[in-house]
């Protein structure tokens, strides 16, 4: 029964109300889409303004180092384990997955899909697999401002008109 309860209390939290449970720091005003913080979530310290798509992973341990434990018997015991540091004000997009070691800078947006391991830093998109540096905050800017709408106020109802309107749905 008290397995049963943890994991519907795990189900049920808001994924910040877990990571904060599990361990995870964290400052103000971050949004997290995912629950999956790895085995070691207390080594994953985060800014402010932080925003996680879904299916987004943080990965504490290099679970390779089983193959070392099975050639070489000192090694029996061993584990390996990182931190993951994140500055303040960064996006990561759907699918990204943050390996052990990496350290993330501030104003930092990380495309969809990548993986990221070692340092990112700030003021710039990287994406890839690795994730390697694409451009500056502001060269996202001047490329991407045109493609902007003023939606982030709207209703649910006002945004779907609009969006419709945009790319001509009826």
């Amino acid at each position: 029964m008290k397995k049963v309860y943890g994991y519907l209390k795990r189900k049920l939290a808001s994924p910040n109300k877990y990571a904060k449970e599990l361990g995870v720091t964290f400052g103000r005003n971050c949004i997290f889409n995912t629950k999956q913080f790895g085995s070691e979530p207390y080594l994953i310290s985060i800014g402010d303004n932080f925003y996680s798509s879904s299916n987004v992973q943080f990965i504490t341990h290099d679970g390779s180092v089983n193959v070392l434990r099975n050639l070489y018997k000192k090694y029996a015991n061993t584990d390996l384990f990182g931190k993951i540091i994140i500055g303040n004000n960064v996006f990561l997009g759907y699918g990204v997955a943050v390996l052990p070691n990496s350290i993330i800078g501030d104003n930092v947006i990380v495309g969809a899909g990548s993986i990221v391991k070692g340092t990112i830093k700030s003021n710039s998109v990287y994406a890839g697999v690795p994730a390697k540096y694409k451009m500056s905050i502001e060269q996202y800017l001047e490329k991407n401002k045109h493609l902007f709408s003023e939606t982030k106020s709207l209703s649910a109802k006002e945004k779907e008109n609009y969006i419709k309107n945009e790319f001509l749905i009826s």
